[in-house]
């Protein structure tokens, strides 16, 4: 006998403890996972396996994925691995006029449920797409060009993480206000005027996610999970080049929500034919009330000046500054920078691209360095870290597309080069484009020099910017996040003039800082519940994740309310 599907009551029994430890986690900014991100963690109790994992993947190879949604009028794909594998996948392309239609249609009862329903649903969702991580794992290496642990951990727990993140500050936010009270205002020796009142959270309308290639399922989930958890059906449009991890998402969920008794057309997927471009034409349909996007800056200014009918949340791009004044662990120092260059190839939006160090040195705990003297050992510790070919290949990745290895083999000529970028070969996918940072040596007096270190260049491409002092290191920090933003900053000195000056700038500006980290963890990781990525204070992103901010304008509350007297009769 099959077993019965999940009601409501028993989703929320399930999942209630795990939603309680999150709204306690987002409030005491603890360190909390329910999600477990080592490998050998999955494999029972209904997860699959490293091998399983594997083998779900591979089976999905040169298959139809058809996910029964409506308005299907034909099939698209053409992925191919950026370690050089064609995916061979095809996916369900829309009839956009049919398909909005449908997705409205359940919004009804998706409001009706209510925000303790509706967490409890989306927590099933990320608790499926957690027992599929090692198959998760495989679609984002083969789509981002991650190495499989980071596909692993970024694109799995990390990832179901700040989906859990989102759901929790949404359930919070619809929360706030109570379903219904009475209203009773006093008159004096007349009776009280009392009325009922009813407050109910209700949905903007249908969200579009367009998703990224580099980060398809971290950027894609808090917004995702954020406007679902909030009663709005969700138009997932995935980046061409990375649209399988977005897809297994949509599959879960509508499975999840058929089962529950909701409409699976809430979530739908909008994959495209080549060149379409879809992402303009549905951003500014009336239908679509909220938009969530990370990428380029063009298009992200793009959103927010025509999608005037959409509460729009971008992720863009910015230039990621690190001051280096000082420090007391020259070694833990150089160690951790070398990291933070490396980790996938430099192609996340948090990677630091302008190191910026006074010109008569630095002071550290094995002396005076100079400006020279600082590059050539960073050099040197990005080289011993990457000298090894196979820690190379999976701490880098592969390129994720060819616009990056352009930029890589353009960066020699704009400075002199402390650190030439080489080619090395991954044995197990040949045809992967894998190539270490080159960092570049500028003077940051020079004009010439400002439009490179003032211009992002994604990938695995940074700047050694030599500046005059400490002093001009803060000045140039400060017009760098307040002209063209940033996700992150980072600074080292043993100086508590300088660090407080640091401090105050990202506190003006607006950008998140990280104070002389030398250890485990990297200016360019976010642990959710706790880190906040991105500000949406400065000109690199207009939101954060997560906040309350990030979901409170996704629903907004009505209110009825009744003559108290009128009800009693």
């Amino acid at each position: 006998m099959a077993a019965a599907e999940p009601t409501a009551h028993d989703l929320i029994a399930q999942h209630r403890p795990t939603l309680d430890q999150a709204l306690e986690a987002i409030r005491t900014r603890a360190y909390w996972s329910p999600h477990p991100e080592h490998p050998k963690a999955y494999g029972e109790n209904g997860s699959l396996s490293l091998a399983e994992g594997k083998a779900a993947f591979d089976a999905l190879l040169g298959t139809r994925l058809d996910l029964g949604q409506a308005g299907t009028d034909g099939f698209v794909g053409g992925e191919v691995s950026p370690y050089g594998i064609e995916l061979g996948i095809t996916y369900p392309h829309a009839d956009i006029e049919a398909l909005l239609p449908a997705m409205r249609a359940g919004m009804r009862a998706w409001r009706e449920a209510g925000a303790e329903v509706r967490a409890a649903v989306c927590l099933e969702i990320l608790a499926r797409i957690s027992a599929r991580t090692h198959e998760f794992a495989h679609a984002v290496m083969h789509t981002s060009g991650q190495a499989f642990m980071m596909a692993f951990q970024a694109g799995g727990p990390h990832a179901q993480d700040r989906g859990l993140e989102a759901v929790a500050y949404a359930y919070a936010e619809q929360v706030r206000t109570p379903d219904a009270m009475q209203w009773s205002k006093p008159q004096g020796k007349r009776d009280p005027l009392v009325l009922d009142k009813e407050f109910t959270p209700v949905g903007r309308g249908i969200a579009l996610l367009i998703g990224c290639n580099t980060f398809p399922t971290w950027n894609g989930y808090p917004g995702l999970f954020a406007s679902l958890a909030t009663g709005n059906p969700v138009l997932v449009k995935p980046h061409p080049r990375a649209v399988l991890p977005l897809a297994l998402t949509v599959q879960v969920a509508r499975e999840v929500l058929a089962e529950a008794g909701f409409d699976p057309n809430l979530v739908a997927l909008a994959a495209e034919r080549d060149a379409e471009g879809i992402a303009k034409t549905l951003a500014v349909r009336p239908e679509i009330k909220i938009i969530d996007y990370t990428g380029s800056t063009s298009f992200g200014d793009w959103l927010e000046t025509h999608a005037r009918q959409a509460q729009v949340y971008t992720e863009k791009a910015g230039v990621n500054t690190v001051v280096i004044d000082g420090t007391d662990n020259y070694k833990g120092m150089l160690a951790n920078l070398a990291f933070s260059l490396s980790l996938y190839s430099g192609q996340m939006c948090t990677t630091p691209q302008n190191l910026l160090v006074p010109r008569e040195g630095i002071t550290t705990d094995e002396g005076p360095k100079s400006y020279d003297e600082v590059v050539a050992d960073l050099a040197r510790s990005v080289g011993g870290l990457l000298g090894d070919d196979a820690r190379a290949n999976g701490l880098l990745g592969a390129l994720v597309n060819p616009d990056v290895k352009a930029r890589l083999e353009a960066a020699p000529g704009l400075g002199e080069v402390a650190l030439p970028s080489r080619e090395i070969s991954n044995p197990e996918f040949p045809d992967a484009v894998v190539r270490t940072p080159v960092i570049v040596k500028l003077d940051g007096a020079k004009p010439d020099a400002e439009a490179a270190y003032m211009s992002e260049c994604f990938g695995p491409v940074s700047f050694a910017v030599a500046v005059d002092s400490a002093q001009d290191a803060v000045e140039l920090l400060r017009r760098t996040v307040r002209e063209k933003g940033a996700m992150t900053v980072g600074a080292y000195t043993t100086s508590e003039e300088v660090a407080g000056a640091v401090e105050e700038v990202c506190l003006e500006e607006c950008a998140q800082l990280s104070l002389n980290l030398t250890g485990g963890v990297y200016v360019n990781q976010t642990a959710a519940f706790s880190d906040f990525h991105g500000s949406g204070g400065n000109p690199a992103a207009n939101a954060a994740l997560c906040d309350g901010a990030f979901v409170a304008n996704r629903f907004r509350v009505v209110e009825v309310r009744r003559d108290a007297a009128q009800v009693a009769s």
